[in-house]
């Protein structure tokens, strides 16, 4: 009796932890920059957290989980938030996980070395993501008007990520506005060319957002509190041991399908970190809304749904600035 009594005891402390475990799930996408956010399904659990990560193939598609209560929070483009708060999502934009993350490529045999040389050209990019917008400024900027139909300087061809380098090799697009690490692999692969990296516009460099449902925010803070707490420490593991997250997502988030070299480009081009202001959202926002993108009825005043306290509170936490 004595030794099941003290089995039993024993089996109560073991099924302690798991029992405190909170469960969160994470709509994730399969970049390169978003490999910290992935990784926090390996480190939350010290934190009393089980994070269960679903990846999306785009990130317009990871806002309709969230509206059917599939999804706590997400990593996605600033413009997709955007887009579903305009619409009457319950979101709150409560970190920046990477910043930058695109490039304007174009084959090896076109003459493009400007975005003035895109006049008469197709260009392939996916919707409704940074990549979109970016595109939409450097055009502009550029003077060039655009369509996804033949008549205009440029005819954008609008396709998936994952089929825009297969369209840029077999030349049914003659440049693309990319995201990390397929932009690198086009040009490490050889049979795409950077023109440039599109950070000369008003928007700056994009930064990538943690969303998280006002539902998890407001209910459970506890909860809360402990995502950031954990996404603060994934990042800064990841940005003290680049060589660990390098092998995390080569070997786990793609399972060799990009090499070290194209990682390492990918990151250079959009590195990890933890910041957002309401200032940059208000500014994506605006362009948002001036070139068309994401079909806003009333764009969002971001100031309403930034929320970077529990943010603030978590790099405190963790000594990072």
């Amino acid at each position: 009796m004595v030794r099941i009594a003290a089995l039993a005891a024993l089996l109560a402390l073991a099924s302690g932890p798991a029992r405190a475990q909170e469960t969160v799930r994470l709509g994730n996408l399969k970049f390169a920059h978003y490999g910290a956010v992935s990784y926090m399904k390996e480190h939350c659990k010290k934190f009393g957290l089980n994070v269960e990560e679903i990846v999306f193939p785009k990130g317009i598609d990871i806002f309709p989980a969230i509206v059917k209560g599939e999804v706590d929070l997400a990593a996605s483009a600033a413009d997709a938030a955007i887009a579903n708060r305009s619409g009457g999502g319950q979101v709150y934009v409560v970190a920046g996980f990477a910043k930058g993350g695109a490039r304007l490529v174009s084959a090896v045999d076109q003459a493009i070395t400007k975005v003035a040389d895109l006049k008469g050209k197709k260009v392939g990019v996916a919707r409704g993501g940074a990549q979109e917008l970016l595109l939409l400024a450097e055009l502009s900027k550029a003077g060039l008007t655009w369509s996804d139909k033949p008549g205009k300087d440029v005819q954008i061809v609008y396709m998936a990520f994952a089929d825009l380098n297969q369209a840029l090799m077999q030349k049914q697009i003659d440049a693309m506005c990319q995201s990390e690490p397929q932009s690198s692999q086009a040009i490490n692969k050889g049979f795409g060319k950077e023109v440039l990296k599109p950070y000369d516009t008003p928007l700056g460099e994009p930064v990538r957002v943690m969303v998280m449902t006002e539902k998890l925010y407001k209910e459970r803070p506890q909860v809360a509190q402990k995502v950031l707490d954990c996404f603060v420490d994934a990042t800064k593991y990841f940005i003290d041991n680049p060589k660990a997250a390098e092998k995390y997502v080569v070997e786990q988030m793609f399972k060799g399908q990009i090499t070290p070299e194209d990682y390492r480009d990918a990151i250079s081009n959009s590195p990890f970190s933890y910041d957002v202001t309401a200032e940059h959202i208000q500014i994506t926002t605006d362009l948002m809304a001036k070139y068309g993108v994401g079909k806003m009825q009333k764009p969002p005043k971001a100031t309403d749904w930034v929320k970077t306290d529990l943010l603030q509170h978590a790099k405190q936490k963790a000594g990072v600035k």
